[in-house]
């Protein structure tokens, strides 16, 4: 099957799968509230097959990118009998509960996807159960600023004595933005204390751990493809420089391209064979509009297999998804403080090449993104923003603060100012999608 056509197919099963999961949400709890639900629909666009059971159309339509669901009388803007079968005649807690039942879900679908990964067995970084030992500090990095250094032994994070990555992860999830992390670290001897702001990565916040540069994939057409790089390869050197952790690769690129633009010398071990490899890096322009400078490889650590219980695949995956609802809420805040461009964000077309890419590798991957867009599903959706369900619970809020319904027009100018404004960020995540498909970007 072609790359492109694996793409396509994996793309709509993704995005399919969890739209249509978010409105089963929607309907089953209005169903239990008594809300007539006129049409439940696997797909959009013209019916192609269906049936109907009592007051609800259930079909398939031509576009099969989700689904929705039609109740009644859930415009204000349209005209309504005022039936009690009709949405807007239920109480405004049940309206509430309706709105929420679809992030819910594809929270829910998201933890069983995680649970049930870890049950059956995963590759995992071997460094999680590890003591927190810095090999090194990104560069600028939040971690370097506050003071930490390549050496260190971090014993405490939050309260949390001996913590290991793992742990760690965990307490930076539940760090809210803004927030800092608390962090003693043994240095020669003596234990010191630090304060680093909180940040979407471990390395960002803490450093990073003894691990190696392991070559997961090869992108076609790039440079590592023309040197003759192959996935399994591990990358021990650059330019004479022994590598204790991927992360160092790239600023390494960087600072050597930026002195003079010579081709890099690589030290790489394949199989029980040490090669030396000559590659030219391309330059890129990264989301953020920086110069970048790459070779086309999927890096990964050292892995190892990790199977657990039901009760701790549970577990874990509550912690993992709350760590991606954390993620994103980050990211949601930074970019309205003006921190994050809307040039970092993915949209359609990345969404459809990450899930090209998931699939290529395996389920674990491919159910690992669905959690994942799952996750981002769910947040985004309860942004305080008309269409989304979060708009319409703020409406219901103020209606219920005020005691009365706000007035058609009122709804009707949220709505068009919140779709104006939605659709413009669309059009943006949309113009980036398309450069990066461009070679020059």
């Amino acid at each position: 099957m072609s790359d492109f056509l694996v793409m396509i197919v994996s793309v709509s099963v993704v995005l399919g799968v969890m739209v249509l999961v978010h409105e089963w949400g929607h309907f089953i709890v209005a169903k239990s509230f008594g809300v007539r639900v006129d049409i439940f629909s696997i797909g959009f666009g013209t019916r192609l097959w269906g049936f109907k059971r009592g007051d609800t159309d259930y079909r398939v339509s031509a576009l099969p990118l989700g689904g929705y669901v039609k109740m009644a009388g859930d415009n204000p803007l349209e005209e309504r009998k005022g039936d009690p079968d009709e949405f807007l005649s239920k109480p405004r807690w049940q309206r509430v509960l309706i709105a929420l039942a679809g992030p819910a879900m594809n929270i829910l679908l998201s933890i069983v996807l995680v649970a049930g990964i870890y049950v059956r067995g995963s590759k995992q970084p071997a460094f999680l159960d590890r003591p927190m030992v810095l090999v090194g500090v990104l560069q600028d990095s939040a971690a370097q600023k506050a003071g930490l250094m390549p050496g260190d032994h971090i014993v405490s994070v939050n309260g949390v004595n001996n913590p290991t990555w793992d742990r760690a992860q965990l307490e930076l999830m539940s760090t809210l933005p803004g927030h800092s992390v608390s962090i003693v670290a043994e240095r020669n001897g003596q234990q010191l204390s630090f304060s680093v702001p909180a940040a979407p990565s471990v390395e960002e916040v803490f450093g990073y751990p003894q691990d190696h540069l392991n070559v997961s994939a090869v992108s076609p057409g790039t440079p590592a493809e023309r040197s003759g790089l192959k996935a399994g390869d591990v990358i021990l050197s650059v330019n004479g420089i022994t590598l204790a952790n991927g992360a160092e690769f790239p600023p390494i690129v960087d600072k050597s391209q930026s002195q003079q633009s010579q081709p890099l010398d690589l030290e790489v071990q394949r199989g029980d064979a040490t090669l030396r490899v000559q590659i030219r890096p391309q330059e890129v322009t990264a989301p953020t509009g920086a110069k970048r400078w790459q070779i086309g490889v999927m890096r990964t650590g050292d892995l190892v297999d990790r199977r657990l219980s039901l009760g701790g695949a549970i577990v874990e995956s509550v912690g993992m998804n709350a760590l991606m609802a954390r993620q994103i809420v980050y990211v949601v805040v930074e970019l309205f403080r003006g921190n994050v461009s809307l040039k970092q964000l993915e949209g359609p077309l990345g969404i459809a090449r990450e899930s090209g890419r998931a699939a290529r590798e395996g389920p674990a991957e491919l159910l690992s993104l669905m959690a994942m867009i799952g996750v981002n599903l769910a947040v985004l959706n309860l942004l305080p923003i008309p269409p989304l369900d979060g708009g319409h619970i703020l409406l219901l809020f103020i209606e219920g603060t005020i005691r009365r319904d706000l007035s058609v027009r009122v709804k009707e100018r949220f709505v068009t100012v919140s779709m104006v404004f939605l659709l413009l960020v669309f059009a943006i995540v949309m113009y980036n999608d398309v450069l990066r498909l461009i070679p020059h970007h």
